[in-house]
This record gives C-alpha cells, structure tokens and sequence, in this order.
C-alpha cells in the first residue's frame, strides 16, 4: 500500500471521525456533511468504480444509525462518488471557486437524492428541506471542504511520485 493510499484512508478517517462526534454536538438543521467532504476527497484521486465503492461503503456506515432509511444514504454516496470521480477531469481543479462548486453540487446532489430515497418528507417539509436547509448545509460544508481540501492537496502531491 502507498503512502497516498495511507494519506487518502486517513482523511476518510478522520472526517467519519468528525461526522459522528463534531456534527452531533454542533447540532445544526443546516450542519457540515463530513462524509459527503470524504467521498469527494477520494473521488477526484481514484478512478469511477472505486469511487463509487467508498462511497457505498461510507453511505452504509451513515446508514447504520438510521435503520428507517436504512440504503438511503449508500445509494446517495454511491451515485455521488461515481459522478464525482467521472466528472473530476472536467471541474476539479486549482481553481478556489470551482472545488467551492464542485463540493456545494455533491452536497445538493446527496441530498437530493437521499430525501427522494428515504421518502420522509413531503410537500411543504420537502420544499422547505431543497430550498432552505439543503442550500445552507451545501455552503457550510463547501467552506470546510475547501478548507480540508487546501490543507490534504500538498500532503497527497508531495508523496507522489
């Protein structure tokens, strides 16, 4: 196993880490998505299927502590990190706005995609959950996706090669 590999599975850890210790105390309705950060950390440095494969596997996790979506969340990461390491050439970048971008759409699209599979909410919660919440919860985890983006992008270059 390379010292990236070693890298790429630490910031995975350390942001499930922060998801289920950090995320519950701050107790926010528009709360940072740690895992959705994790799965896009590895899908812009590995290819589509093994994307797709970390993120069934960190949605499984998620899906652990909610047995009434229980799938909900693995489809969601899955869809997310296959899209987001097919997509990586296209849009991942140095650009500072385009990561912010890059990582507000992968929040907006889990969430999406999460609320229609576990069919919790309808009509005025749903609008209230695509409208209001999950744009918030998209800016706050972008922030901190960049943040942890900047500080992982000079520790998994410099061990190229």
């Amino acid at each position: 196993m390379s010292a990236r590999s070693v890298s790429i599975m630490i910031v995975v850890a350390l942001m499930m880490a922060l998801h289920f210790t950090l995320r519950p105390v701050l107790d926010w309705r528009a709360g940072v998505d740690f895992l959705t950060i994790a799965v896009l950390v590895v899908a812009v440095r590995v290819r589509p299927g093994v994307a797709a494969l970390v993120g069934f596997a960190v949605g499984i996790v998620a899906d652990a502590l909610a047995p009434e979506s229980f799938g909900a969340g693995a489809l969601a990461m899955t869809i997310v990190g296959f899209a987001a390491s097919r997509l990586k050439a296209a849009f991942f970048a140095d650009n500072v706005l385009i990561n912010a971008v890059f990582v507000f759409v992968g929040k907006v699209a889990f969430d999406l995609i999460f609320i229609v599979a576990e069919r919790r909410l309808g009509g005025s919660g749903l609008a209230w959950q695509l409208l209001l919440w999950t744009p918030l919860s998209a800016v706050l985890t972008a922030l901190v996706g960049l943040f942890v983006m900047s500080v992982v992008r000079p520790t998994l270059e410099r061990r190229r090669g």
